[in-house]
């Protein structure tokens, strides 16, 4: 029995899962190894540093896989002028064929994408923000539940309500985002409506992932309790790993009448990237989601996905068929 949903077929992968996009995490190494498994992996556009180098990533995630794999492109505004209109032109002319699309809305870059046959998924974190990005025309939305690692934005729905909350509103794929690290949670995401799932701190605990064992020891280590939330305050909610650092953001910003600028030396990228490089992990802000409960052991990529499709296939089969059969 194999899994195969629009999803799945609509990128021409095997496993209904994703390894979305991550800052300093979405490198070469880990996605291709997502893509040898089965799954739908997505190198960080902005992680390598220039459009330049970002051609250098595909190549070299090219020399490690020959199954599909995308691009995600991250839009936010920033301070120093972003070139997303390069970044756009490196990933048509690379020949990629499916971009996970996240931050501000896309549809500037649709009508290139969409001459290019690339296929896009936007990330959401609200059931309208996905209505509005099916009406722009992308393919698939990812929706992220209020579990998840990173932003999930400010209205706090878990995936249980947001999953299939959305998949009533849409007629595009919705791939699940957020709370979900195994079988349990595949099998859960389709029986409400989803297309697929998304992992994002599931995959920094594999074999493959580029950052430090002592990190990915710590996120086995952690359970479920071991994230905050800091900048709630500035309405930029954003989940990271509870460290010595988040709980001195969270400590200011419960002074009240918090400014960014009060945190900035606390939250800055290059503390974060400091912790994946050394394994110092009270160093900086690092994103992890509530999924760490769920994370027991570090395993390849390969591993995980068949783990997960095996495992999914045998309460499909197993329970569930002998509960409706009761």
């Amino acid at each position: 029995m194999a899994i195969k949903t629009r999803f799945t077929e609509m990128f021409g992968i095997e496993a209904p899962i994703t390894c979305g996009g991550m800052t300093r995490v979405g490198k070469a190494e880990l996605i291709a190894a997502v893509a040898n498994a089965g799954a739908l992996g997505f190198l960080t556009a902005l992680t390598p540093g220039s459009p330049e180098l970002l051609v250098k990533e595909i190549a070299k995630t090219r020399d490690l896989t020959d199954k599909p794999f995308g691009i995600n492109l991250t839009i936010l505004p920033t301070i120093n002028p972003i070139p997303y209109d390069e970044y756009r032109q490196v990933i048509i002319e690379s020949g990629l064929k499916a971009v996970e699309t996240a931050g501000n809305n896309p549809q500037p870059h649709l009508p290139a994408f969409k001459a290019a046959g690339v296929k896009v998924i936007h990330k959401c974190v609200t059931a309208r923000h996905a209505v509005k990005a099916e009406s722009i025309g992308v393919d698939a939305v990812s929706i992220d539940g209020f579990e998840c690692a990173g932003h999930p934005g400010e209205e706090d729905i878990g995936g249980m309500v947001l999953f299939p909350v959305t998949t009533a509103r849409l007629k595009i794929p919705v791939i699940a985002s957020g709370g979900i690290a195994d079988a349990r949670g595949l099998v859960a995401a389709l029986a409400l409506g989803c297309e697929g799932v998304n992992m994002g701190t599931r995959f920094m605990a594999t074999k493959e992932a580029p950052i430090h064992e002592k990190v990915k020891e710590q996120l086995v280590s952690n359970d479920e309790r071991a994230t905050d939330i800091i900048f709630r305050t500035l309405h930029n909610s954003a989940r990271v790993a509870r460290n010595a650092v988040s709980q001195e953001v969270v400590a200011i910003e419960k002074k009240g009448n918090a400014k960014f600028e009060d945190i900035k030396d606390l939250v800055a990228g290059t503390r974060g990237g400091q912790v994946y490089e050394t394994g110092d992990t009270d160093y900086g802000i690092w994103s992890a989601g509530q999924t760490q409960g769920l994370i027991h052991d570090i395993p390849s990529c390969k591993e995980l996905v068949a783990r997960i499709v095996g495992e999914a296939e045998a309460i499909i089969r197993g329970r569930l068929n002998r509960l409706a059969a009761a």
